[in-house]
């Protein structure tokens, strides 16, 4: 998350040359596949714990992106 927030730091700037820009962008969207990624993860663990103790009162994830 770190390295993301620095990536996009650094495109803000808009003081990279393109082709550094586009490889920072390409990064960036890896790094962003990588923690949805993670945090998809942890929601279905979040979601296995709460089933065993109080299945009535999961509430369903809305994803933005679906």
């Amino acid at each position: 998350m770190n390295e993301l927030e620095s990536l996009v730091e650094s495109l803000e700037q808009g003081d990279q040359p393109l082709e550094e820009s586009l490889k920072s962008f390409e990064r960036g969207v890896a790094l962003t596949r990588i923690c949805q990624t993670s945090l998809q993860e942890a929601e279905q663990k979040v979601r296995i714990l709460n089933s065993d103790s109080q299945a009535s009162d999961l509430v369903p994830f809305s994803d933005d992106n679906e």
